[in-house]
């Protein structure tokens, strides 16, 4: 799906690609602090800092979904990226599954800002979605939320082959 993530329907949480010291900055953090409102980051004070592949769960005040699940991964050209980044989309699937959500979207994880090519991005998190909801209890449907057709396509290629 093609949209901005903080502006999703019937998912009852968002995942989005934290800074470490989980303080809500540029991109998604200035819409999830404008549209979820100031209790979003005065819960996140309560956690301090994260490390990479670290979750950790808020509300979502004003937002649509119920829950955010604010992740932080690694950087482009990070020694073992590729290995975090599935670790981190690993970590946040869990913390849905330990919250009972069932519906949960995902933008393309550490892609743009963070510099985790868009190619990568899509294999590893796809592969990580896939892995994972094998043996999901609660989890029943991951959505990526991506911001333009470029985004799209790149994940639409990546599914197909998936789909072998």
């Amino acid at each position: 799906m093609v949209g901005f993530i903080t502006d999703i329907e019937n998912m009852d949480g968002i995942a989005y690609y934290a800074r470490p010291d989980l303080t809500l900055g540029a991109g998604f953090g200035t819409a999830i602090s404008t549209q979820g409102g100031p209790k979003v980051q005065e819960a996140l004070k309560k956690f301090g800092s994260a490390n990479v592949t670290d979750v950790v769960a808020t509300s979502g005040e004003n937002l649509k979904a119920r829950y955010i699940l604010h992740a932080v991964g690694p950087r482009f050209q990070e020694e073992d990226s590729e290995e975090k980044l599935r670790k981190t989309m690993l970590n946040a699937l869990r913390k849905a599954e330990e919250y009972k959500l069932r519906r949960i979207a995902f933008p393309a994880m550490g892609a743009g800002f963070y510099g985790i090519p868009l190619e990568v991005c899509a294999r590893v998190t796809m592969g990580a979605v896939r892995e994972f909801l094998e043996k999901a209890a609660e989890l029943e449907e991951v959505v990526f939320c991506l911001r333009d057709s470029r985004e799209l396509n790149v994940f639409q290629e990546h599914l197909q082959k998936m789909r072998g």
